[in-house]
């Protein structure tokens, strides 16, 4: 299969690495882009963390929390230039997209929304603006009822990079109040900012845990040391790893000193009841396109 130096400048993008390196790699793994990435990472030329993500196409994240902050939605839509991106019809268009996600939730989004209001307006924008443009995704949080908390979000100026999450208390009173709403503002914006996978390690997939354990042991095996010294060098960079892509264990953006859940447990002490996030979605514009088949 040729390579083309459009495949090695998407790689090279999503991976960081060489441009040497991507070719090298597409040429080995007859073009299959994640294989490629596998290939980087298993000689250390890739980094595990490195989300910048190939963006396929233009656009924004948009979020939407409704009064209340009882329920929130994130959406991201594409068109092919930021000159379209930033006009007051595309803006209508995310507001109405997010506005139908809030309503309807994210399944019936367009193209699954045939017919309806939503997949009109998408087909009017097109039309109006003469670029394509493609509603790629969208999420929609509602705390269950009984539940006290807030749903808040935090979109980066540009809206390249937007963040969604639940964050819970013990009552409506605390929930209301200004110190709740600081703690949860910086939840999202540390979410925005350190773009964790997970909330905590117990939610890792066990096939994406083997699969790290895998590439740890083959960017090792060559390195000529004992095998205990190589198991301890593998299981401490696996550690490692567990707490790079997780949320309660990153360092805490605005005081690297102390984990996001060391955090928390100092600011619920403060505020005087116990404080948690419940879940979290964060959207980076085009990441959808690059990692394609990469997570099921």
């Amino acid at each position: 299969m040729e390579v083309t130096a459009q495949m090695v400048k998407e790689l090279r993008t999503f991976t960081g690495a060489g441009v040497m390196d991507c070719k090298e790699a597409l040429r080995e793994k007859a073009g299959d882009f994640q294989e490629a990435i596998r290939f980087l990472r298993e000689r250390g030329l890739a980094s595990a963390s490195k989300k910048a993500g190939r963006a396929a196409s233009d656009g924004q994240v948009h979020a939407l929390v409704e009064p209340g902050g009882r329920k929130g939605v994130l959406v991201e839509v594409n068109c092919e230039t930021d000159f379209v991106a930033r006009t007051e019809d595309f803006q209508g268009l995310l507001a109405r997209v997010a506005r139908h996600v809030a309503d309807e939730g994210p399944g019936r989004l367009p193209p699954a929304a045939g017919g309806e209001p939503i997949q009109e307006a998408v087909s009017a924008a097109i039309a109006k603006l003469g670029e394509n443009i493609i509603v790629a995704r969208g999420e929609r949080i509602k705390p269950p009822a009984g539940r006290a908390g807030r749903v808040v979000s935090y979109v980066h100026p540009g809206g390249r990079i937007g963040v969604l999450a639940e964050v819970a208390c013990q009552s409506e009173a605390k929930a209301g109040s200004p110190g709740f709403a600081e703690i949860a503002k910086d939840v999202a914006m540390h979410v925005a900012a350190s773009a964790p996978l997970y909330l905590e390690p117990g939610e890792i997939p066990q096939t994406l845990l083997d699969n790290e354990r895998e590439i740890l042991l083959a960017q090792q095996k060559d390195s000529g040391k004992p095998e205990n010294i190589l198991v301890k060098i593998v299981e401490g960079r696996f550690a490692k790893y567990k707490k790079e892509i997780c949320l309660l264990e990153q360092p805490f953006v605005k005081d690297p000193d102390q984990t996001v859940r060391a955090m928390l447990a100092g600011r619920s002490k403060a505020l005087g009841e116990a404080v948690s996030v419940s879940r979290f979605v964060r959207y980076q514009l085009g990441e959808t396109a690059a990692q394609a088949g990469e997570n099921g």
